[in-house]
């Protein structure tokens, strides 16, 4: 019938007929590879360090974290020089996130230190797996916000600390503590405190900067690339205490910043 939609044998998917000139237009179904490999990557890589905490071994679980870092940095770039961004994209590179950077991260944290509160008694027991689960249900609300934001408060600074970094601060500590031969239970309560400073820094108003301004596909002064090479240096010295103090000055320049504009507004006012 000339009222129904034709089906095209190829993509099963029906072809609409314009209202000028009659042209045929088929829609087809399918996804990106290219981005959503490296989104893959990344979750796999959270899966693989649950895996590897549940077996104890923490270190292989906190790198497996921050591969799962550059992987979700490299993602959206890939995507956006590729010209292959769309909807399936971002929503999947959301879940991912929720899934590695919040539940993932938490149960590292939980099962390597935050479980040994029970030691302290039954509310020290509770309070353990209660602090995990506010760093994932944070973290979750992180990203449910920051979908919701406007292009246009998504440019220079992010509002609340990015999950990534509260995952980096985290997982630092843990790889900072194995590298040095301390044990879960003996940082119990640094732990607990440093979860519940990212978790609620995740949910704050605490202005973070963003590094959007500087673009892969730009050209930068020859410092820039000095500067690299200086940090990837630092790093291979000593990754595990190089990376949390690095993802601990990031987290504690929001707060460092907003009472700096906070003393400006004071003096501006007196």
């Amino acid at each position: 019938m000339a009222d129904e939609a034709k089906m095209d044998d190829k993509t099963r998917e029906p072809i609409s007929e314009t209202a000028e000139g009659g042209e045929r237009q088929t829609r087809r179904r399918g996804i990106y590879l290219l981005p959503n490999l490296f989104t893959t990557a990344a979750l796999f890589a959270g899966f693989f360090a649950v895996v590897s905490a549940i077996q104890g071994r923490y270190p292989a679980a906190t790198m497996a974290i921050f591969l799962a870092m550059v992987m979700d940095g490299l993602d959206g770039r890939v995507a956006r020089l590729t010209n292959t961004t769309s909807d399936f994209c971002k929503e999947f590179d959301s879940l991912s996130d929720a899934i590695v950077f919040g539940m993932a991260t938490a149960l590292v944290i939980y099962t390597w230190s935050l479980q040994y509160l029970g030691e302290y008694g039954w509310f020290g027991g509770k309070l353990g797996w209660l602090a995990a689960f506010l760093y994932a249900a944070c973290t979750a609300l992180r990203l449910a916000r920051f979908n919701n934001l406007p292009l246009t408060k998504k440019s220079t600074y992010f509002y609340g600390l990015p999950c990534p970094s509260a995952a980096g601060l985290t997982m630092g500590f843990v790889w900072t503590g194995t590298d040095m031969g301390l044990s879960g239970a003996e940082l119990v309560i640094p732990s607990l405190v440093l979860t519940l400073i990212a978790a609620g820094l995740m949910v704050s108003n605490v202005r973070y900067y963003s590094f959007k301004e500087f673009k892969g596909a730009e050209r930068v002064p020859f410092t820039y690339v000095i500067v690299m090479v200086v940090i990837f240096a630092l790093i291979a010295l000593n990754p595990p205490r190089v990376l949390f103090i690095g993802f601990a000055i990031y987290v504690a320049s929001g707060p460092a910043l907003a009472f700096r504009r906070y003393l400006r507004k004071r003096r501006y006012r007196a």
